[in-house]
């Protein structure tokens, strides 16, 4: 699903993402919480990046077990760490997304809930 709306009478998007997108009446819902970058056996990388791109798997993972794909992402929120090469958060969510843009919004905070983690993504998708 492609709705991306218009970038028209705005500046536009600041990366790669869209500024808006559109969900047509009676499609199917994917909400998610916030994923973060552990694996499934507790383990966690040092870096940013690594998890990230554990952060997309495990979103790709959710996403196929409710019968969706990452093509039908509109809108992620990533709250990431401050002090850490966001580069390696947007290089993971380029390789996840392999060009598809939706709504993006980054947040950089202090902290998130557990000291080790550095970056949580929370995902919409419609189809």
């Amino acid at each position: 699903m492609n709705n991306s709306v218009p970038e028209t009478g705005v500046a536009p998007p600041a990366a790669r993402y869209a500024l808006a997108m559109s969900v047509p009446a009676g499609s199917a819902m994917f909400v998610s919480s916030g994923i973060v970058g552990e694996r499934p056996d507790g383990s966690i990388s040092d870096d940013i990046g690594g998890q990230a791109a554990e952060v997309w798997r495990s979103i790709a993972s959710l996403l196929a077990s409710a019968g969706f794909v990452t093509t039908d992402i509109v809108s992620y929120t990533t709250y990431a760490v401050v002090g850490h090469d966001l580069g390696n958060v947007m290089t993971a969510r380029d390789a996840a997304l392999g060009g598809h843009l939706c709504a993006s919004t980054l947040i950089p905070v202090p902290a998130l809930a557990r000291p080790n983690w550095l970056v949580e993504i929370a995902v919409t998708a419609a189809r």
